[in-house]
């Protein structure tokens, strides 16, 4: 295996966007509406094809506005059917979700006439080419650090969520659990649901480039469903989501280089196969989690007098 510049920088790229994920990830899975991240990551499309038919131009801010504003939308359409039209949640997603990503891919084909706005890209990525949109030269230890502009952009979301958990820590994790307690003791579990929906939105926008609208979903839910098997404190768990996503980045990229010369291929999408390495880990920790993996359960029941417990996760 020869390493080289650029795949460090595809391993830093693919860590922040896990790290940027794994945070609001693991609200996520705790609310149980982790099909949301699927419906925000597919359902900003339609932003993005817009931004660009409206402005005439490519540019990342404009994209990132466009796709921003309707993964909000999204959450905010998913919840006025859920409470107005008296439709089951997952219903109300599923109808928000598909309507707006088929919109979204009527709209790039119709921009793709025009200019190379290639779905494909859109869908799955190109983690690969990231090291060489260079934005930012930073000079150490007498060389020159070419920096990308998606480490820039990953590094900048991943502190926006860890200041937003960091600032409403209590009132995220109130209102995950609990949010009839979190209204009497006087948060707004609303504002906090949307507050949530922002970063999760924002993430998958950022996303896309590196790992597109598909991969992030697993980037969104892996790391954060496996450390929930691995403890019972949100805290831990929110740190350990991180340390999954970095290390599924990292050995995902190593597998993607390694794995297809077993079979005479000379690699494979890096950000697929970072899906693939964090499905693994998370198969680990199925079964080998301290006290909610398959052995430790079968050998708890295997114990005299043996109670099993439901958890507390707080």
């Amino acid at each position: 295996m020869t390493w080289y510049p650029l795949d460090t920088w595809i391993v830093v790229v693919g860590a922040l966007c896990a790290m940027a994920c794994a945070l609001p990830g693991c609200y996520l899975v705790l609310r149980q509406m982790s099909l949301m991240g699927d419906a925000i990551s597919h359902a900003v499309l339609p932003g993005l094809a817009l931004a660009f038919i409206f402005t005439g131009s490519r540019a990342s801010v404009e994209m990132f506005v466009g796709a921003a504003a309707t993964g909000v939308l999204t959450a905010l359409l998913t919840q006025w059917i859920h409470r107005w039209g008296h439709v089951e949640r997952g219903a109300s997603l599923g109808i928000v979700f598909t309507t707006l990503f088929a919109l979204g891919l009527l709209l790039i084909v119709q921009a793709a006439d025009y200019v190379d706005l290639d779905p494909h890209c859109v869908l799955h990525g190109a983690l690969e080419l990231t090291p060489l949109d260079v934005v930012w030269d930073l000079a150490w230890g007498g060389t020159i650090l070419e920096i990308p502009r998606a480490a820039l952009v990953l590094a900048g979301v991943a502190l926006f969520n860890a200041l937003c958990i960091g600032l409403f820590y209590k009132e995220f994790k109130v209102t995950a659990f609990d949010p009839q307690l979190a209204t009497a003791l006087g948060i707004h579990a609303g504002a906090m649901h949307y507050l949530l929906m922002i970063m999760v939105a924002v993430t998958t926008v950022a996303a896309f480039e590196a790992v597109g609208s598909i991969i992030v979903i697993a980037m969104l839910i892996v790391p954060a469903a496996t450390a929930y098997l691995l403890t019972d404190r949100l805290g831990v768990m929110l740190g350990l989501s991180v340390g999954v996503g970095v290390w599924g980045a990292v050995l995902g990229h190593v597998m993607a280089i390694t794995v297809p010369t077993w079979f005479g291929f000379r690699d494979t999408s890096t950000a697929g196969m970072i899906a693939v390495a964090l499905g693994l880990i998370f198969m680990v920790a199925v079964v080998c989690a301290p006290r909610h993996g398959l052995w430790a359960r079968r050998r708890l029941r295997k114990a005299p007098h043996h109670v099993e417990k439901p958890a507390i996760r707080v």
